[in-house]
């Protein structure tokens, strides 16, 4: 059985209709249960099963292979540079990683910053040649800046629109992100002529996600 763990949220409601497109075998009641396990049918492939996971679990679920293929954001992959193949940019949840803050907030002044990202918000500030102290954070990033816990935030950025609600705004665009189709490495040796069709099949009906890292 082939095993696919993809990330609850956006990136599972921008992915669901592009696999649908793919011919992918898709359980019937993906958007009304409140079920975590999903099972499938395919003629061609047989059994397979969508485990539903938060995104900062799914890399390690592949990697363990508990599941065969995932599906996250590039941000995920790159703040925990877990031991996977990315195969395929879905193009699908784009977003991008930034730093945020005051209108008046000048990066000479930052000291303080808030995230979930606290490697790569260290890479980020070590190229810009700057000390901070980074404070990790679980939701609601903004926060941090508006009660003044933190001077900036280093988040996640689709529309802006709950930054400027909160008298932030982007001071720069560090990592463009979009979902991308991993898999555990022994399963892809293993089962490569089973996955071929699936891969090939998103492949063609893949947004084009040129200039998206």
């Amino acid at each position: 059985m082939l095993t696919i763990a993809l990330a609850k949220g956006r990136t599972a409601e921008d992915t669901l209709p592009l696999l649908e497109q793919s011919g992918w075998p898709l359980a019937e009641n993906f958007f009304t249960s409140r079920a975590l396990v999903f099972p499938a049918h395919s003629p061609i492939l047989g059994e397979l099963q969508y485990l539903l996971a938060k995104p900062m679990d799914v890399p390690t679920y592949v990697q363990y292979g508990v599941a065969d293929l995932g599906i996250v954001g590039k941000d995920i992959l790159l703040e925990q540079q877990s031991d996977v193949y990315e195969l395929i940019n879905l193009g699908t949840a784009r977003c991008t990683l930034c730093l945020a803050g005051k209108p008046e907030t000048k990066m000479n002044q930052i000291r303080r910053v808030a995230t979930k990202y606290p490697r790569l918000a260290e890479a980020y500030f070590r190229s810009e040649g700057l000390s901070v102290e980074l404070v990790e954070l679980g939701g609601s990033i903004e926060l941090a800046a508006v009660i003044g816990l933190a001077d900036a935030i280093f988040d996640l950025v689709q529309t802006g629109a709950t930054l400027a609600a909160n008298g932030l705004q982007v001071l720069h665009e560090c990592h463009k992100i979009s979902a991308r189709l991993i898999a555990n490495r022994s399963s892809f040796r293993l089962k490569q002529d089973k996955l071929e069709p699936l891969l090939v099949a998103l492949q063609k009906a893949t947004t084009d996600g040129e200039g998206w890292i």
